[in-house]
């Protein structure tokens, strides 16, 4: 079992599509996940898109606060494509940040947006322990 300050740590991001912006903010996410599950270290992205309401869901795990840092050095000019056409109207963060990605996350909270971070009690993951165990 995972204790409190080790494991995986998972971001969900709450997104606001700009009106008739819905096809071009499909687009930019799906080039950007087709980038990152080639060069991101991230164990899983997945985005959910509400088109009634135009909101997407963005859902990422990493393994820790490394591979957030490789995530946001690789992966920028995708992430910019991507919020062309939306506007984060709420992030949050599962699980041990580290300082510095608390700390690079603090410029998102300052303008506004709410951002929560919440330490994880207990919980597994069986798809990161070492596969030659299952």
């Amino acid at each position: 079992m995972l204790t409190s300050d080790e494991g995986p740590i998972l971001f969900r991001n709450t997104m606001k599509i700009a009106a008739g912006h819905l096809d071009e903010f499909v687009e930019a996410v799906r080039r950007a996940v087709a980038f990152v599950e080639v060069h991101g270290p991230q164990l899983m992205v997945d985005v959910h898109v509400d088109e009634e309401r135009m909101l997407a869901h963005s859902f990422q795990l990493y393994r820790n606060s490394d591979a957030i840092r490789e995530h946001w050095r690789l992966s920028d000019p995708y992430i910019r494509g991507v919020t062309e056409h939306c506007e984060v109207e709420r992030f949050e963060v599962y699980g041990p940040p580290d300082d510095a990605v608390r700390e690079g996350l603090q410029p998102m909270a300052e303008s506004g947006i709410p951002l929560t971070i919440t330490g994880r009690t207990a919980g597994f993951a069986r798809f990161l322990e070492d596969p030659e165990k299952l």
